[in-house]
């Protein structure tokens, strides 16, 4: 396959290298990515003009997604400081009851995740809740965390959240009918997270929850409905254009719904409050993508693109399996599903549409496979969801095989999907 491309090959996967390295040396991930796009570049012999050009240009490409990720924080600090997100958690679990344990808490965090609120947050949101029941219930800590997390990674992909938007974004396809295409593969990743969680519930040697990690504080939570009240209403707006052809987009969806759920839980002279607390949640997220952006355009302005299709097409394999590869090895590479989904699909969204794959297929298995080892301890998911259950990092990191098989399932379901679907 003849191209012309700006840099090559060795050069884009060096200045990926040299980010992963920075990272794992606590470099700001940002600066990281920046700086691994800069030194890819020149290495790849773009010269300097040329690579500066292009980091910027890629850095631009994701100021649509950016805007709706800062606007979505108004969502999501809203469903946080109400305690909407809490009640809604508590109320699955209690309505399961305590032998249902393991299944409550992999849905609680899966619903929290779906509606808006970032996987690690709903963790995060979860784990006083999911420490209390598993102390009464005698779960090992392992059991408890990988719930959580497999009902984490089932809901964030058929979520508003940052690697949603940036996966429609690039493939120019509608952020609802993206959340729809992966719902059969989140419920099968829920089904092997319950399975997974529940097997090493039976561990006779887990990490018991001691008194210390239990929160014992109680908050004024509000009722059920006007917990829900909100993302029923993002819910609603975003499916009024598959339903009724009326485009509501993410940018005013989000913030209405955190609106509704900060005035219904009574909390309107609050609002500011609640938008500040949502922006310190997402302006991380917004600054990765924007250091994300420019490797991104380092890396679709090289070779690599085509050197992949030549090696698939030398194996005779088919050209989709590009779009979950692509995810996995992407956000394997950077410990993050958003940058992992978003360097994937802006690399790749034009040449997996020009071998005939349909955008929001091709979309949606990138994004599935962007949960496969995107918690690999070089990123700030591992080390979050390590630390809401005050779990050491030796322990942390043995769940870590359990966790890809649950990104796995999700990834293969998809692609099952396509070759029946289309």
């Amino acid at each position: 396959m003849e191209a012309v491309a700006d840099f090559s090959t060795l050069g884009a996967l060096l200045g990926l290298v040299i980010a992963i390295i920075l990272i794992i040396k606590k470099v700001h991930p940002a600066y990281s990515l920046i700086l691994g796009a800069l030194l890819g570049g020149i290495i790849g012999g773009g010269g300097l003009v040329t690579t500066v050009n292009t980091m910027v240009s890629g850095a631009q490409s994701m100021m649509s997604s950016v805007l709706r990720i800062m606007t979505s924080g108004i969502l999501a600090g809203a469903l946080i400081r109400t305690g909407s997100a809490q009640k809604i958690a508590e109320t699955i679990v209690d309505k399961m009851g305590e032998k249902k344990a393991i299944a409550a808490i992999a849905i609680a965090t899966m619903i929290i995740c779906a509606v808006g609120v970032f996987v690690d947050i709903s963790v995060i949101t979860v784990a006083p809740i999911a420490l209390a029941i598993g102390k009464r219930a005698k779960l090992p800590k392992e059991s408890l965390l990988l719930a959580m997390i497999g009902g984490g990674k089932a809901g964030n992909i058929i979520s508003p959240n940052p690697n949603t938007i940036a996966a429609s974004e690039a493939f120019s396809v509608d952020l609802t009918s993206l959340m729809m295409k992966n719902i059969i593969p989140a419920i099968c990743a829920l089904i092997v997270t319950i399975l997974l969680a529940s097997m090493l519930s039976g561990k006779a040697n887990g990490l018991k929850v001691e008194d210390s990690d239990c929160d014992t504080g109680e908050n004024a939570l509000p009722g059920f409905l006007p917990a829900v009240l909100g993302p029923l209403v993002v819910i609603i707006l975003l499916a009024l254009r598959p339903i009724a052809g009326i485009s509501i987009d993410p940018l005013i969806a989000l913030p209405v719904g955190g609106l509704v759920s900060t005035l219904v839980t009574g909390n309107a002279k609050k609002v500011v409050e609640f938008t500040e607390f949502g922006l310190s949640k997402v302006i991380g997220v917004s600054i990765l993508l924007i250091g994300t952006g420019t490797i991104a355009g380092i890396i679709k302005a090289s070779m690599l693109q085509y050197d992949v299709i030549n090696i698939l097409e030398t194996l005779n394999m088919p050209s989709f399996v590009l779009a979950p590869l692509a995810g996995i090895l992407m956000a394997g590479a950077t410990a993050s599903t958003t940058a992992g989904a978003t360097i994937a699909a802006q690399t790749f969204a034009p040449t997996l549409m020009s071998q005939g794959v349909p955008a929001l297929a091709a979309a949606a298995m990138i994004h599935a496979g962007a949960t496969v080892v995107d918690s690999l301890p070089h990123g700030s998911f591992f080390h979050a969801t390590g630390g809401s259950v005050n779990m050491s990092i030796g322990d942390r990191m043995k769940l870590i095989p359990f966790e890809a098989c649950v990104g796995l399932t999700s990834t293969i379901v998809s692609v099952i999907l396509f070759l029946i679907l289309g």
